[in-house]
């Protein structure tokens, strides 16, 4: 028979107030209370933290406090990953983010659905639905990403920006809900390339 947390992570509806999830739920956010904690003059420590947290990490991670989630261990995070304030994470099902990642304060993922009608609400019944972020994703502050959606690499997502549906590569999306206004050439010449690469060739610029 599984258990809830098999239940949950596998997607399937799963009972919230589960014990076992619960105490999950109380390890989860010591650890972030400790983390929150932390100053920019302990680096080992919150990496140390954040190790102990997430289900995988690379080392080359920095999150501003505070930063709150579910249970850590479906976040599964890639190489060089910035977030800034207030960040959220609600883990009920795995969230992958790729490496390059940048997310703007106020940044939130949700992998969890509740039922529609109030009369299944009330048992504390939910199903989470995972999250897929590519490789070099920026989202600008105040973006929610709700359960299941899948972003491709290289997109950016405008402030304010509310993803219900998956975003390609190289996408430019904005808006509630967010839509595609424009994909990105990614060696197209701007202030920041001129700035950064002068007149290197587009080869070298990518």
């Amino acid at each position: 028979m599984k258990t809830e947390r098999e239940k949950m992570t596998n997607g399937e509806i799963f009972m919230t107030g589960a014990p076992e999830l619960m105490e999950d739920k109380k390890r989860a956010r010591t650890l972030a209370a400790r983390y929150n904690a932390t100053s920019e003059e302990e680096p080992q420590l919150r990496l140390a933290l954040l190790k102990e947290l997430f289900g995988t990490c690379d080392d080359q991670i920095f999150i501003k406090p505070p930063f709150k989630c579910d249970y850590g261990y479906n976040i599964h995070v890639g190489k060089k990953f910035f977030a800034n304030f207030d960040c959220v994470i609600l883990d009920c099902a795995p969230v992958y983010i790729g490496d390059n990642c940048l997310m703007g304060p106020k940044t939130c993922i949700y992998a969890v659905n509740h039922p529609m009608t109030a009369r299944e609400r009330a048992t504390g019944a939910a199903r989470g639905s995972s999250v897929h972020i590519g490789n070099n994703v920026w989202f600008g502050g105040n973006c929610v990403v709700l359960p299941g959606v899948h972003i491709g690499d290289n997109a950016v997502l405008g402030a304010g920006s509310v993803v219900v549906n998956d975003i390609p590569d190289n996408a430019l999306a904005v808006g509630n809900p967010a839509r595609v206004v424009r994909y990105i050439d990614q060696n197209e010449k701007n202030d920041f390339s001129r700035l950064l690469f002068g007149d290197m060739p587009d080869a070298d610029q990518k």
